[in-house]
């Protein structure tokens, strides 16, 4: 019997933003202004990509981020060191939700809302302590509650198309887990493993779902995006020509683009050479659909 590969879409890749980001996060697909929302976290910088133009319009938010959304009213919500914070059309940040405000080494990172525009996102350690991070359902009236505890890094959130499944990665538990997510009431139960994923082939970060209902997964220091079948096998790989990827998600007006971000890590010396594409927003086109990201209900 022939040995089973994984289709390789690498061939489809491209540039979409040759600009070394210190860490390029949290990609999400605006569908009311058609364009790309991406962050800078360490600088805290929220970066709009129009992919007809080519133009990256650029807003400081004053401290180092982990995602930014836009919400449903207007304006955005991005995830910090303080908190959920509220950054308006005037480029300003006010604080909406302190999160872990008496934990002073720990931030909020990822994030993505569901349908009802329930914002989840969780929180790691700078200092990386074993367990100390939450994941977090913050809900439109900005009702805040903690859902998980004893997380590492809390990362990659996204969910099947039905949105009865909710998948996660907590990227230092060496694999990508699954929920059972009941959407009318936003609740999680029966947390198992989804993939095993081997420390030496990357660590999960971030991660998104197509209309198949496979699940995408960045690999940081893996070089890869992976795609894995529902019922866990590995389907597809894209090869990076650099190996701190972050995050991916689906936009483009039909949803057909896979939208890469990766990290330069400057700011964080990790002892590794640099690598001139590192930090690069890529874009790739696999032939398939991804699901809508959805807007913060407020």
């Amino acid at each position: 019997m022939a040995r089973y590969s994984p289709i390789d879409y690498s061939n489809s890749l491209c540039i979409a933003s040759a600009i070394n980001y210190d860490i390029g996060e949290g990609p999400i697909w605006n569908s009311a202004s058609n364009k790309l929302i991406f962050v800078d976290c360490n600088p805290g910088y929220l970066n709009q990509l129009d992919p007809i133009s080519g133009i990256i319009t650029k807003y400081e938010v004053g401290q180092t981020i982990g995602v930014a959304l836009p919400c449903k009213s207007g304006g955005f919500v991005v995830t910090s060191g303080d908190g959920l914070l509220s950054f308006d059309e005037k480029c300003e940040a006010s604080l909406l939700v302190p999160i872990e405000a008496s934990v002073k080494a720990n931030r909020m990172n990822d994030g993505k809302c569901d349908s009802h525009g329930r914002l989840w996102s969780g929180t790691f350690s700078s200092t990386f302590k074993r367990g100390a991070g939450n994941l977090y359902r913050i809900d439109p009236d900005l009702c805040v509650t903690k859902a998980v505890s004893g997380i590492r890094v809390s990362n990659g959130i996204a969910w099947n198309e039905n949105e009865n499944l909710m998948y996660f990665n907590d990227t230092l538990s060496g694999g990508v887990d699954v929920f059972d997510y009941d959407i009318k009431h936003g609740s999680l139960s029966n947390r198992r493993r989804f993939v095993d994923i081997e420390r030496e082939q990357g660590l999960p970060d971030g991660l998104t779902v197509d209309t198949e209902g496979c699940v995408w997964v960045a690999l940081f220091y893996g070089g890869e995006v992976r795609r894995y079948s529902p019922q866990g096998k590995l389907v597809g790989v894209i090869k990076l020509p650099t190996s701190r990827i972050t995050s991916c998600n689906f936009g483009g007006a039909d949803l057909t683009d896979l939208y890469i971000t990766t990290a330069d890590f400057k700011i964080n010396d990790d002892g590794l050479p640099h690598e001139p594409e590192a930090g690069y927003l890529f874009k790739c086109n696999p032939g398939v659909s991804g699901l809508p990201s959805h807007p913060f209900g407020r």
